[in-house]
């Protein structure tokens, strides 16, 4: 076997003590949020508060939609056959993928072009964006991060653009998704409004993350929900049920105020 060792930059581990990207971890804890050491983690740098914060509501917009997508569906069938948590919540995370949860890598991508495409030509992002989606369609290609199946103006994506304006972190990747949706308007002669999904992509690249890691923003997001609906099976339900994915209602709390 070599002497020679593999390198990581990630975290140094020795008898009683921790570094974490450099940090004592100690010393991060209770200073910064959760969100602030997600960020640090992937990256390597500690984030201002006010990128903590709009991490914060990314990852808030994405924990939850109900109890018929894929990830949760698959969660609860293996919940319901007697397995662990951590096994229900693995396949719901398996579940995670192109059609589900991963439009926010697709939709980085598609606005990183976008910005390359004018940065090329020399052309407003605005032309960029019409041009690149129009070659996608000639190509049947589909372009993530607008629309939805059940909103046609989705809450999140307006909090968070609005959240990024005030805190002065929304840049030029969320002015080409704007320019994207008005390109598909003009297209299609009706709306198509930039989804949460599309939203986090835009905000992600104005924040230098790199969209290989993109959908663990919203995988980390989800995971609190995935829990929540296997406790809800195990505690709730009969085992080895059939579940109708649109066979449910809702009985919790009604519409209520932050105090």
């Amino acid at each position: 076997m070599s002497d020679e060792k593999w390198m990581t930059a990630i975290t140094d581990i020795k008898p009683n003590h921790i570094l974490m990207r450099g940090f004592p971890v100690e010393d991060l804890m209770g200073r910064i949020s959760f969100a602030q050491g997600i960020f640090l983690v992937l990256t390597g740098e500690l984030p201002s508060p006010e990128v903590g914060r709009l991490l914060d509501a990314i990852f808030v917009s994405s924990i939850d939609h109900g109890a018929s997508p894929p990830s949760v569906l698959a969660a609860r069938t293996v919940a319901s056959t007697g397995n662990d948590l951590n096994t229900a919540v693995g396949a719901g995370v398996l579940a995670i993928s192109r059609w589900h949860g991963g439009a926010v890598e697709e939709g980085q991508r598609l606005f990183l072009e976008i910005a390359r495409r004018a940065d090329k030509d020399g052309v407003s992002d605005a032309a960029a964006a019409s041009a690149v989606l129009a070659e996608m369609k000639a190509l049947g290609k589909k372009a993530s991060g607008f629309g939805h199946r059940i909103h046609t103006k989705d809450p999140r994506t307006a909090k968070l653009f609005g959240l990024a304006e005030t805190l002065h972190l929304a840049g030029r990747h969320v002015g080409i998704a704007r320019a994207a949706e008005a390109a598909f308007a003009a297209e299609l002669g009706k709306p198509l409004p930039i989804n949460v999904d599309g939203a986090i992509a835009a905000l992600l690249c104005d924040l230098g993350i790199p969209p290989e890691i993109g959908n663990a923003f919203f995988i980390i997001s989800r995971v609190p929900g995935l829990v929540a609906h296997v406790h809800e099976e195990k505690t709730r339900m009969k085992p080895m049920r059939k579940i109708d994915p649109e066979g449910y209602a809702y009985d919790g709390p009604a519409e209520r105020k932050l105090p």
